[in-house]
């Protein structure tokens, strides 16, 4: 399967100025996310889609490929993720290279564990489904079948839509979150039906010890604790 491996990274960012290439721990944010795709022996190609004068060259002073800038109306804040990746593949298409998936890798999650993408994009191919995320498991106290709905008579509802909540903890199904550290989504599911996540959806575990979003200077601060000691594992 032909993978193509997309680090989005546009300019603005408006809770942390200009995070994207900001050092963390001696390194642009950006060159954690690289050298993860680096280390992938299942990616094709990883390529960077920016609108940054800034953010393009300090990428390609590390080697990482630039081959288009990213149209400034797909590079504001409010920017859905779906068009940045189609764009993508349509400039490929264009050029008569053409991929069976894509793998997402956003820059806010830095700390991917080694082995992580192709783990993924294994499960991925093995599934053979439409998209694959990674999740992290949901607290219990969180859980969506202790979660509460008010209704428009001030009554309160399971959010599952049961009549009879499940008392016991050890009773809970599992349930997840997306962490963001990768979205795999064939091209077809892409471009064809206009989704991220397809009809066949499947999921990849990740370690809650590693993760980080980063969002806010206190993000930021956190992993600047975590790189000190994730350092030997990614």
């Amino acid at each position: 399967m032909k993978i193509l491996g997309l680090i989005p990274a546009r300019g603005g960012s408006k809770g942390i100025p200009g995070k994207n290439i900001k050092l963390l721990n001696g390194k642009p944010l950006l060159v954690y996310t690289f050298e993860s795709a680096q280390k992938s022996s299942l990616l094709s190609k990883t390529i960077l889609s920016s609108d940054d004068a800034e953010i393009i060259q300090t990428a390609q002073e590390l080697g990482l490929e630039v081959p288009f800038v990213r149209p400034t109306n797909l590079a504001d804040d409010k920017s859905p993720t779906l068009p940045v990746i189609q764009h993508a593949l349509r400039f490929f298409l264009e050029k008569g290279e053409n991929f069976d998936a894509v793998c997402l890798l956003q820059t806010t999650y830095p700390f991917r564990a080694s082995g992580l993408i192709d783990k993924a994009i294994e499960k991925f191919i093995q599934m053979d489904v439409d998209a694959l995320i990674s999740v992290l498991p949901v607290p219990h106290e969180f859980n969506p079948h202790w979660v509460f709905e008010p209704d428009n008579s001030g009554l309160l509802n399971i959010s599952t839509g049961e009549k009879k909540i499940i008392s016991r903890r050890q009773d809970l199904p599992p349930a997840y979150i997306r962490d963001g550290a990768i979205y795999l989504t064939k091209a077809k599911t892409l471009l064809e039906e206009g989704s991220l996540y397809g009809d066949s959806l499947t999921y990849f575990e990740t370690d809650p010890s590693n993760y980080v979003n980063l969002d806010t200077f206190q993000d930021w601060q956190k992993a600047e604790e975590l790189v000190l000691r994730l350092s030997p594992k990614i």
